[in-house]
């Protein structure tokens, strides 16, 4: 995010503060576990900053459809860029790929670990840890969940944990997926399979933490034949191409996006559950919104007035609370056991993909 956020505003005076050294250039011919699913408005951003179009198109997968099932195998729910009137519903992009292209032609950061910020009257300073001062008047934190600039400025945050692991592996398949993403409500837990190019596929599993425990510690003929099980065969035979890694699942809202020259992006303001795949979104959408307060402020006015930076806090509160409001409804109602709580979210599925007006203004709303 805070490469990202650096290119956007070069030409502005902005230097990025980094912790550890940027990504070394250059991706494997294995593709990367950790995947994103990118709006196309996302897209657009990162085209603008120059950033997509270093990226191989070979390393790219379009989303053009994503069906959605319900925990009784049946119910589902499918989502068409065509019907919508869209050319794709999302990109899918590596992590590595994507750090790779934002960190390219970039200035290098300036390295240090931030331990505490002082504020006057006129500019902030970032004091490091090894004993360096730098003055600045407006700091951005986008140093990811655990930030040291939230803290550091006394921005509380509400944090839980959602007692899952997100297990995550690339697996090649016997049928083509048609660059259609797949997902599985299981009563609990969540299981994706996003399309890569060629034939395979990136699997993101929501699993409570012993379950995660118990499929990482599978061998891949078994782990292979859970997953084939898991999604119901849809696309065929599988086989591992990679070894799954896991990372926790929590949810984190900051109290406020925004402080006297602070300005909060990405995971240090937010963090969701991943089963709507819009954790990045979010931060890039911070990212567009943030550039654009700070690009039409009148010339030569303070860019960390509190002012200034609460148009961007309010700009973001609505997309941020709705977003909140629909993954821990989604998590809740689909989480949850009981007969009459099962009929009601398979209905839902039903219902809403024989109503085209609501699928397509949930497809617009979720491409930006």
């Amino acid at each position: 995010m805070g490469a990202a956020l650096a290119r956007a505003m070069r030409g502005q005076g902005a230097a990025l503060l980094a912790g550890a050294r940027a990504p070394a250039a250059g991706t494997t011919s294995a593709f990367d576990s950790r995947v994103y699913a990118l709006s196309p408005a996302n897209v657009a951003f990162m085209r603008e900053i120059g950033a997509w179009q270093a990226i191989s198109p070979s390393r790219l997968a379009p989303v053009y459809s994503m069906r959605i099932f319900g925990d009784d195998g049946a119910s589902g729910l499918e989502l068409d860029a065509y019907r919508a009137g869209l050319p794709e519903l999302a990109w899918i992009v590596e992590d590595t790929a994507l750090q790779d292209a934002l960190w390219r032609d970039q200035q290098p950061p300036l390295q240090g670990e931030p331990e505490r910020l002082e504020f006057d009257a006129d500019q902030a300073q970032v004091v490091l840890r090894d004993g360096r001062s730098l003055a600045t008047r407006l700091v951005i934190g986008a140093d990811g969940a655990r930030s040291v600039v939230r803290s550091a400025a006394g921005i509380s945050a509400a944090e839980r944990d959602y007692g899952q692991l997100a297990v995550v592996a690339n697996f090649r398949c016997d049928k083509p997926h048609r660059d259609t993403a797949y997902q599985w409500f299981q009563g609990g837990p969540v299981l994706a399979l996003l399309p890569l190019p060629g034939r395979q596929v990136s699997m993101v599993w929501s699993l409570p933490s012993a379950a995660a425990e118990r499929v990482l510690r599978l061998e891949a003929h078994a782990l292979c034949r859970e997953v084939e099980a898991a999604s119901r065969g849809a696309l065929g035979a599988l086989e591992l191409a990679g070894a799954p890694r896991s990372f926790p699942l929590r949810h984190l809202a900051a109290r406020r996006m925004v402080g006297p020259r602070v300005a909060l992006a990405g995971d240090a303001g937010h963090v969701i559950h991943p089963l709507a795949g819009q954790g990045l979104n979010l931060g890039l959408q911070d990212a567009r919104a943030l550039v654009e307060v700070l690009a039409h402020r009148r010339p030569g006015s303070d860019p960390g007035a509190l002012r200034l930076l609460r148009r961007y806090e309010r700009g973001r509160a609505e997309p941020l609370l709705a977003m909140n409001i629909a993954v821990d409804g989604l998590f809740a109602l689909f989480g949850g056991g009981g007969e009459t709580l099962t009929h009601l979210r398979n209905s839902g599925l039903n219902l809403t993909d024989r109503v085209p007006v609501l699928k397509n203004a949930m497809i617009r709303h979720a491409v930006g």
